[in-house]
């Protein structure tokens, strides 16, 4: 830095150094300022450069259950979208466990660069209110990209249980009290959400067997009889109810799904009964705007791709969109209505 204090003295036969210092001292002020000024921009130029180059490695999308799954097939299908339309690799990371939170704790302390994002999903909302004491905060600490789509879930019994109708189920749980199975990825998931709720508003003894997502183990104890029911993600149990092997009893949203116009919805059976799961993208707090409206844009983009919709609409979905604005208003807004489920069910905090 140029120093305004006293100098050594100069004279007529000072040494070319002596030069420099005098020339140093007579440039222009307004010129020094604004090379400084193009020097502390250099910070924010540099940071949108680097955004504008995104992506220049691979992007992990996480998930918190295993492959196969609800979530996990949503991932695959926007990474895969996201790889052809960004021009670089999005990557699928299966992180199961603890309903969800161990990949959400590994997202929310990733650097914020872009590189590391969340398959959001409904544990996300329930999980804020359902653990007394999680090692983040999902609204603070993490910052929202893109809605994706809203589903039902899906109530499925294997082909040995003797219930066409949810009246038939409601019935046969009653009489086989202690004897009655329902599969979910984990408590706080939207599975076993679903589940709780049913069983507080139809009055049946259902018992919980939790597993490290629906998929694998789950559907294989559905398939073979030890596991009766399952309120799961639509996504997850469509090629099962389509092969014939799951049978649909209802869908949990207060309409029917056009994905499945022949199932009624539960509320048919059991009045203001309503649960819909949802999909998105969130990265860690910080992440650089440019990098979170590519993103966006990049989303929105599939939601109007007609071969895009067609496969998101294969699985029940209804298209989300919009703003990241938008998506973290939504993620609010579940929040606050699991939290009330939870209290007004007087549903048990896990620590």
């Amino acid at each position: 830095m140029w120093r305004t204090h006293a100098s050594p003295q100069l004279n007529a036969g000072s040494t070319p150094n002596s030069n420099i210092w005098g020339k140093a001292m007579r440039f222009p002020r307004r010129k020094f300022l604004h090379l400084a000024a193009g020097a502390a921009a250099l910070p924010a130029v540099s940071g949108r450069a680097y955004a504008l180059d995104y992506p220049s490695r691979p992007v992990k999308i996480l998930v918190g259950f295993p492959a196969g799954g609800a979530v996990d097939v949503v991932a695959r299908l926007i990474g895969d979208w996201l790889s052809q339309r960004l021009g670089g690799q999005f990557f699928v990371e299966n992180r199961p466990g603890a309903a969800n939170n161990i990949a959400t704790e590994a997202m929310v302390r990733a650097a914020p660069d872009g590189y590391t994002l969340l398959l959001t999903n409904p544990t996300n909302a329930i999980n804020a209110t359902f653990y007394a004491h999680l090692n983040y905060d999902f609204m603070r600490d993490s910052d929202p990209v893109a809605g994706i789509m809203r589903v039902p879930n899906v109530m499925v019994v294997g082909t040995g249980v003797p219930a066409n109708t949810v009246a038939e189920f409601i019935a046969y749980a009653k009489t086989n009290a202690g004897k009655v199975y329902y599969a979910s990825p984990g408590n706080g998931t939207s599975p076993h959400m679903s589940a709780e709720l049913f069983k507080l508003m139809a009055h049946v003894p259902l018992l919980n067997i939790t597993y490290r997502g629906m998929g694998g183990g789950a559907y294989t104890d559905m398939l073979s009889g030890r596991v009766q029911v399952a309120f799961d993600n639509l996504p997850g149990s469509m090629g099962y109810i389509r092969a014939g092997q799951f049978r649909a009893l209802g869908v949990t949203t207060a309409v029917r799904s056009q994905a499945l116009p022949d199932v009624p919805s539960i509320s048919e059976f059991l009045p203001g009964y309503e649960v819909s799961a949802f999909y998105g993208l969130n990265a860690p707090k910080g992440t650089p705007a440019e990098i979170v409206d590519s993103l966006n844009k990049a989303v929105n983009a599939a939601l109007a791709d007609p071969v895009m919709r067609k496969k998101f609409a294969d699985l029940g979905g209804m298209m989300l969109g919009g703003s990241p604005a938008d998506f973290g208003k939504f993620v609010a807004a579940e929040t606050a209505k699991w939290a009330k489920v939870i209290h007004d069910a007087n549903i048990a905090l896990m620590e």
